[in-house]
């Protein structure tokens, strides 16, 4: 009977708690998304007048968001413990960051771990599925200038071609650095048995932690976001004589990110604004590969994309093992090489 009281007592103040940080969260976005929204209304003659100094003020309120949103977790004892390279002395430099995808908690674990990082998150640009458009965080995204992604065969073709419209526009007006998204096209549960399916009919390797990554959105960041562009020509926003000067050197590196959950059970956002887990370390894993290391070509592209997953099986395999994540691991299999077979389906 004691026990049972004792579980029900903990089940109350859990549901309990969950309700304040609810109710917490409900008026902190009542407050904190509408003044972003105002504030950049009001600077509207700013934006016609000197367009760089806009959208670092932008940037900055935007900053502040992902801060408030990265507070939730910390609230709740849910932390992030870096490994790797080093990403921080390139954070003023341009960057593609490609992450592995397990949850809707992946977004909320990198806002937590760019925090630090310079002005990363002011200057960064995500690529999101188009249902994040409809939340309570979408009209900020839009604003920023993130592009939201429709998934699936019917729509691949347009978004690519929307999605390089898109960064002729945006990228180089706003002062984008790091430009950040999923290859995998979806969350690790929904993919990985048409992943693994196609994987055995193509003799490619048999993947769990992870899935066959998509080469479409890559592969037009790379072109489009490549040194050819480094005249700084693209767009149509006003810029001073200084500005203009201050050309982009176009991309500079890949940031490999793998994120790994303990015992490999990934948090959601609902975790994230209930807080009903137990604190708990979040773990991710960054390597840095330079642009010229980086193939543009579609084949061989495809086949530096999927080694990069290959290596993030292994990671994640022996982290799932070892609850570490080990350089000389993945050192040991840094001349890995995979033979691919091709498929312009994938």
């Amino acid at each position: 009977m004691a026990q049972l009281l004792d579980g029900a007592s903990k089940l109350g103040w859990v549901l309990l708690k969950a309700v304040l940080r609810f109710v917490f969260m409900f008026f902190n976005n009542c407050v904190a998304i509408p003044s972003y929204c105002l504030y950049l209304l009001l600077l509207q003659p700013l934006r016609i007048w000197d367009s760089y100094t806009f959208w670092h003020i932008e940037g900055v309120m935007f900053k502040w968001l992902l801060g408030m949103v990265s507070s939730w977790g910390w609230i709740a004892g849910y932390t992030v413990t870096e490994w790797g390279d080093d990403v921080r002395p390139i954070s003023e430099e341009a960057a593609m960051v490609i992450v592995n995808h397990q949850s809707t908690g992946d977004v909320c674990t990198l806002m937590m771990c760019l925090q630090d990082k310079g002005t990363v998150v002011q200057k960064m640009m995500w690529l999101m599925d188009h249902v994040f458009k409809y939340t309570n965080f979408g009209l900020v995204s839009l604003i920023h200038g993130d592009f939201f992604i429709r998934q699936g065969k019917a729509h691949r073709d347009k978004q690519l071609i929307y999605l390089k419209d898109h960064l002729d526009k945006y990228y180089y007006n706003r002062d984008r650095k790091w430009i950040v998204l999923f290859p995998e096209g979806g969350f690790l549960r929904k993919r990985r048995e048409t992943s693994q399916l196609f994987a055995k009919k193509h003799s490619l390797p048999h993947l769990t932690h992870v899935t066959l990554p998509r080469l479409g959105a890559t592969h037009v960041i790379l072109k489009t976001l490549s040194a050819q562009q480094e005249n700084g020509s693209l767009g149509c926003e006003t810029r001073t004589t200084n500005q203009t000067a201050n050309k982009h050197k176009g991309l500079q590196w890949v940031i490999d990110v793998t994120i790994a959950y303990p015992k490999a059970r990934p948090m959601d956002i609902q975790t994230w604004i209930f807080g009903y887990r137990p604190p708990t370390v979040t773990h991710v894993h960054y390597r840095m590969y330079p642009i010229k290391d980086v193939p543009v070509e579609a084949e061989a592209l495809t086949d530096w994309l999927y080694q990069r997953f290959v290596e993030k099986e292994k990671l994640l395999t022996y982290f799932y093992d070892k609850e570490v994540f080990s350089r000389h691991f993945l050192q040991k299999w840094s001349s890995f090489t995979v033979q691919l077979i091709k498929d312009s389906s994938l």
